[in-house]
């Protein structure tokens, strides 16, 4: 029996993940609209430069800048996505310059991979390639200084109150210490705590009167210890007031699920979600998804045509094995398979349940003898895998995320628990697949990679278990 306890899921949730409020979050809008028009600027200054030099006698002309204007497309929405992704807008003020530095030239990086495949892809022009040796390097400058003036801006405006946010801690005076000794230097360079009040003691009168004395615009209450007919009479104070109440949603303890605000309709609602919220990392990732598996049955056709064809010459049955598996939330879905095994091995299951070398519910076992020799070597480079492409490409799977489990094993789960690995997209691959997957023979360790894969979910993650998924496959590591 699987035994997962929220401290082992806690310990494999993302550490520097912050939830941005609509100011930080329109912040983070502007910086990358900034970056998008310096990634331009670096583009046009590199096309200037090379221009100059293609006057000096010798030296090759340089393309019209009519030609590049494709790239424009792409650097502008791309550009700040890739350094999004690397985390360059996360913790400013933490961060070394080396790390920038890095997180930069990672971002340049990726950029010029998508560069060079819709070069390739749409037999677009990339005439000069000094252009974009320039663009790179005239990138990383403009926004490594931009950072930088960014970081001093920060610093300055911490040390200038005029500059910070009046801001007013409400609450237990123990919540209220414990609130003030977190804020991150960030937070403290964009308010300023004027006041802590203790209402659970002191009347609401204390806290109009600070609010009239500091000017504040903003109170954020800590609520855990505090009954709500106080918590409802202080709100209303402020509602009176004009001013922002901010409720810390501390009141209901949770060891997972993150916290966040939404709307039903005209309802808000506060939501306590334990897997990655609709972003535009998740519509990146099935944008990756579509046309990735749109690609694979494109140019692996033949491969899949002469499969089939040796399938059905070799045993007798269906080239193609369907199975109804637990999708997303556990909804059952049809899922294909190069059939690797002869037509009756689901009949011939029970006379093997003695052999199983997997604990749980699922069923494995070494040198099944249900499996055709030709589905040996399938299942061997994971060949047999192939057709579930039309699984991702309709939108059932996805090309990264925990493996599927026939419905039938899954309603075998023993422990709760177990069934938070349904709360995303099953995939082709995944941290079970890149380690060791036959060789893993306890299901609380296969459990365990999914939902640390689940809790520390990104897009690359998902790239670095895609890039070494295929030596593990080409190698056959793990495989049975």
């Amino acid at each position: 029996m699987v035994s997962v306890t929220p401290e082992q899921s806690r310990e494999n949730a993302p550490q520097a993940k912050a939830i941005l409020g609509r100011k930080q979050e329109l912040n983070l809008q502007f910086h990358q609209l900034i970056d998008a028009v310096l990634f331009v600027v670096s583009l046009w200054s590199a096309y200037a430069i090379r221009s100059a030099f293609s006057k000096i006698p010798g030296v090759p002309e340089v393309i019209t800048f009519n030609s590049i204007m494709w790239l424009i497309i792409l650097i502008m929405p791309f550009g700040p996505l890739f350094l999004d992704l690397q985390g360059f807008y996360t913790f400013p003020l933490r961060k070394t310059f080396l790390r920038s530095l890095a997180q930069t030239i990672q971002a340049l990086l990726w950029l010029g991979v998508l560069i060079s495949g819709c070069a390739i892809l749409f037999k677009l022009p990339i005439e000069s390639r000094s252009v974009l040796i320039l663009f790179g390097a005239l990138s990383v400058v403009l926004l490594l200084v931009k950072e930088r003036i960014v970081i001093d801006f920060l610093r300055a405006r911490a040390t200038r109150g005029d500059l910070r946010e009046k801001v007013i801690l409400a609450g237990s005076a123990d919540e209220v210490q414990h609130l003030a000794s977190r804020l991150t230097e960030e937070q403290l360079s964009e308010v300023e705590i004027v006041a802590r009040i203790d209402i659970s003691t002191e009347p609401t009168s204390t806290l109009v009167k600070a609010l009239h004395e500091h000017s504040v615009g903003r109170v954020i209450f800590l609520t855990a210890r505090t009954e709500l007919r106080r918590v409802e009479e202080v709100v209303a104070a402020c509602e009176i007031e004009g001013v922002e109440a901010w409720l810390m949603a501390d009141f209901i303890r949770t060891s997972i699920a993150r916290p966040a605000f939404d709307m039903f309709g005209p309802q808000p609602m506060l939501v306590f979600r334990s897997t990655p919220e609709s972003s535009w990392a998740l519509i990146t990732k099935r944008a990756i998804d579509l046309v990735g598996s749109f690609c694979g049955i494109i140019l692996l056709s033949p491969l899949l045509a002469a499969v089939a064809i040796a399938i059905k010459l070799t045993s007798p049955g269906p080239a193609i094995f369907s199975q109804f598996r637990s999708g997303k939330h556990g909804r059952p879905f049809k899922m294909f398979k190069f059939r690797s095994m002869y037509s009756d091995a689901e009949q011939r299951r029970h006379e093997l349940e003695a052999y199983n070398q997997m604990s749980g519910p699922v069923f494995k076992i070494e040198h099944d003898p249900r499996i055709t020799p030709l589905g040996r070597r399938l299942r061997k480079y994971s060949i047999d895998e192939l057709p579930q492409l039309f699984n991702v490409f309709i939108g059932q799977m996805s090309i990264v995320g925990p493996r599927p489990l026939p419905v039938f094993e899954v309603e075998n789960f023993a422990n709760p628990a177990q069934r938070r690995r349904l709360s995303v997209k099953p995939g082709l691959t995944c941290l079970w697949q890149i380690s060791g997957r036959s060789e893993i023979k306890d299901f609380e360790t296969w459990v365990k990679l999914d939902l640390r894969y689940i809790d520390n979910w990104s897009i690359w993650l998902d790239l670095k278990i895609l890039f070494e998924t295929i030596p593990a496959v080409l190698q056959a590591r793990g495989a049975k």
